[in-house]
């Protein structure tokens, strides 16, 4: 079932996209990319709007194509494009500088459909005789097209659990599998993953084996004994993964084990060994008792008189003795809000009341709902009229909900030449203003510097977002001093952001020490742009454990009274 409009909006991007690249008439795909446009600037969420077909800017072909989408949850009308469209032409759409005209260009006159025939214009220099392409930009697109085609050594975070939403789905249909979870550098949390590990509690290991080798993804059965399977799956990323099969006395010592890391286990070995026991996947032996096995590993450390290691903690040992004496870390449950996310007033999927109802289901004792500012055109961004607007909604709906506080915010942007979007004057109406950078990227250390200093010495700016504007992976930080910028909000009691979409996990863990360290209030939040995004807190709070941080140094941590408090007081 559709369930945001943001997936139509999708749905009619893409038919634009392959009407492009086939060559159609550039007026009936303008009207696709109209009618995407309507429902993207439509304060209403998908549930609210009645019938979306009638909708300005919709007409009469792509209302009848949302239809069928809205009732099937299929568009034939997009099917039939990719079988007319070779299937190799849309994977380099992610060529830096090559879009949808282009590609349609180098498609239909140099009968270009894939990587390999791309480079083989570019190599014969067809593709900069072409008019609007020039040298400098046919080699720019070799290079990008060339980087494209190489299977990186590790993936971003983010696109790994995408894949492993889909390993899990399947395992959860195996009846044999009493338990399973992940292990490896993707438990551990590390930015980038080689490839996934799961281990598998099981008392049928040949059943479940037979299940694995029969895995819906599998592009190959890499190998299957009695105790692993390995398989190379083609999900969106191709990615090995090793299933570890157990019986369920071991299953929490093989967890530790194969969760690692290499430098932790070697740590916890030792301490086994001044104790004159001995630590294997199996369980812990001694010279004076059969081996020892654990309901989990929380047993499994409290035998050792440790408390329990959070996975993404495991990182070189020394966590081990840390861990004695450290504060309390921070749960889940110790958030208490989010203060970050936006709705269908700028670019988000859904509305006001749809947003205050699932922090109301996360249990939240109060949200900021923080649109973007005018700047951010593309994201439809709120001018002063109507951030003002929205301010009296909130205020309208959010009488309706009296469980939790509804704070009206902004994620302003902060301008190339250091200036705020909004003046002094507007942004003390609000109560909660984000400041982030969002253009300029290539911009200098200084220049960099000097905006950031603008926003932290604003009176009404609480919090920077997304400091780095890092992408994992895919994007590098812009040109920032981190440590003078951790100094700039002590400085001014400004927060800085652990933005917990896991594209970004900005701050990373080295950034989050030090802010701790200088006594900078963190403030962990999912930037979300649809209720399921929401989810993404669990991340933050994850990535916020792997820097040794406590409830005391999160913001969202304060009760309602205090953040009711923190917020008059401006």
């Amino acid at each position: 079932m559709i369930q945001s409009k943001k997936e139509i909006i999708r749905l009619l991007e893409e038919i634009a996209i392959y009407m492009e690249l086939k060559g159609e008439n550039p007026f009936k795909i303008a009207a696709f990319r109209k009618a995407a446009q309507s429902l993207e600037t439509d304060q209403r969420s998908l549930a609210e709007m009645g019938d979306i077909t009638t909708l300005s800017g919709i007409g009469k072909t792509t209302g009848q194509i949302i239809q069928i989408f809205l009732e099937t949850g299929e568009s034939p009308e997009l099917e039939a494009l990719k079988k007319e469209v070779p299937a190799g032409l849309v994977p380099l759409l992610k060529v830096p500088g090559l879009g949808g005209k282009k590609l349609a260009r180098l498609y239909q006159e140099l009968g270009v459909i894939d990587r390999e025939t791309l480079l083989e214009a570019g190599a014969s220099g067809k593709i900069e005789t072409l008019k609007g392409f020039g040298k400098k930009s046919s080699e720019k697109i070799i290079e990008g097209v060339k980087a494209l085609g190489e299977r990186p050594e590790r993936y971003p975070i983010y696109e790994v659990l995408k894949a492993a939403q889909k390993v899990e789905t399947y395992l959860e249909q195996i009846p044999e599998i009493k338990q399973f979870q992940q292990a490896g550098s993707l438990r551990r949390l590390s930015e980038t993953v080689k490839d996934m590990d799961y281990v598998i509690s099981t008392e049928q290991p040949e059943k479940v084996r037979v299940a694995l080798e029969a895995f819906p993804f599998q592009s190959e059965v890499i190998g299957a004994g009695d105790t692993k399977v390995s398989l190379e799956l083609a999900l969106d990323i191709s990615i090995a993964v090793d299933f570890r099969l157990v019986e369920p006395a071991s299953f929490a010592t093989t967890l530790h084990h194969f969760t690692g890391s290499k430098e932790h286990n070697i740590r916890m070995r030792q301490l086994a060994k001044e104790r004159k026991e001995k630590i294997s996947e199996y369980g812990v032996e001694s010279e004076s008792t059969e081996r020892k096995t654990f309901t989990s590993e929380e047993a499994f450390f409290a035998h050792f008189d440790l408390p329990f290691i959070p996975p993404e903690l495991r990182i070189d040992g020394t966590e081990i003795d840390r861990i004695k004496t450290t504060s309390p870390l921070l749960q889940q449950t110790d958030i208490r809000g989010d203060l970050h996310m936006h709705t269908t007033w700028s670019d988000g999927a859904y509305s006001i009341r749809e947003m205050i109802e699932a922090c109301i289901a996360k249990q939240y004792d109060y949200m900021v709902i923080t649109d973007h500012g005018k700047f951010l055109r593309v994201a439809n961004g709120l001018d002063e009229k109507r951030l003002r607007n929205q301010q009296e909604e909130i205020r309208k709906i959010s009488a309706d909900y009296p469980e939790i506080d509804v704070y009206s915010g902004v994620e302003m942007d902060i301008l190339t030449d250091a200036r705020l979007d909004f003046e002094a004057d507007f942004l003390q109406e609000l109560d909660f203003v984000i400041a982030s950078i969002h253009s300029g990227f290539s911009q200098t250390k200084a220049e960099i510097m000097a905006r950031l200093q603008a926003a932290c010495e604003s009176p009404y700016v609480r919090l920077i977002a997304h400091p780095t504007g890092r992408i994992i992976v895919n994007r590098s930080p812009y040109n920032v001093d981190v440590p003078e910028l951790i100094q700039l909000a002590k400085n001014t009691n400004t927060a800085l952001e652990l933005n917990a979409n896991p594209q970004r996990l900005d701050l990373d863990r080295a950034h989050l020490m030090l802010a701790a360290e200088a006594g900078v209030k963190i403030a962990i939040n999912t930037d979300a742009h649809d209720t399921k995004h929401l989810d993404f807190m669990d991340l933050g709070v994850r990535a916020a454990r792997k820097a040794w941080l406590s409830p005391p140094q999160i913001l969202n941590t304060m009760t309602k009274e205090a953040f009711r408090q923190f917020i008059l007081n401006k």
